[in-house]
């Protein structure tokens, strides 16, 4: 039984891992980190990511420009650069760590010890991947929320929005964290792995509540 919840929890955890770092990938290198509408000319939708700029025009054509020199960037959109390709090295790591040391799999099954290690380091890459990923996706949020509200800036001007990026970085971090931390649990005892998995889902809950109380503050604000 104590065998059953521990390839469960090493399961799932493997897998919510596994769909943060797909997701921190796409993140990485689609332009759609922010957004911008110009409402003298409606026909065209601005977005901006870590590599491009893109021009979405209402008859369907897309024309993407990358960014000049990386010096030249703006200091959030460098070290967010760096931070998300750590992240994507990371996750593909952690992976790998944490692959023989899944209970059913027939490497290292004579040495139950280098698995639990197998274990541990595999949810630590992931959840530094996860950290990684939260940190610059955070940052570029926050210097569009001041922006946004910045009362220098004449009304008329257009301002930077989310774009669909953001809110799939905040995921792909929350679900590297997650699994890295579920697979860190699985290595432990079956009591410990309970206890472990009740305080994950207690601040999941958590993080969650606070994300949806911080969006709806915001609302209001903005009404």
């Amino acid at each position: 039984m104590a065998g059953s919840w521990r390839a469960k929890a090493q399961a799932g955890g493997l897998l919510l891992a596994l769909l943060g770092w797909v997701s921190s990938c796409v993140t990485t290198f689609v332009p759609l980190w922010k957004s911008l509408n110009l409402e003298l000319n409606e026909l065209e939708v601005w977005s901006m990511g870590l590599w491009q700029v893109c021009i979405a025009r209402e008859e369907g054509v897309v024309e993407c420009r990358a960014h000049g020199s990386f010096l030249a960037l703006p200091p959030e959109l460098r070290v967010s650069r760096l931070l998300m390709c750590l992240s994507n090295g990371l996750g593909l790591l952690g992976a790998l760590l944490a692959a023989p040391g899944l209970e059913g799999w027939t490497p290292c099954e004579d040495k139950p010890r280098l698995k639990r290690r197998l274990l541990l380091a595999g949810g630590a890459t992931f959840g530094t991947a996860g950290m990684a990923t939260l940190a610059p996706v955070s940052w570029v949020a926050y210097n569009t929320v001041l922006d946004f509200w910045d009362s220098s800036v004449p009304d008329i001007v257009p301002r930077w929005e989310f774009g669909e990026a953001t809110f799939l970085g905040w995921f792909a971090g929350a679900f590297l964290a997650a699994g890295g931390l579920l697979l860190a649990c699985s290595a432990r005892s079956t009591t410990k792995l309970l206890s472990c998995i009740h305080y994950l889902c207690k601040e999941v809950r958590g993080h969650l509540v606070g994300l949806l109380n911080h969006f709806f503050h915001l609302f209001l604000t903005w009404l």
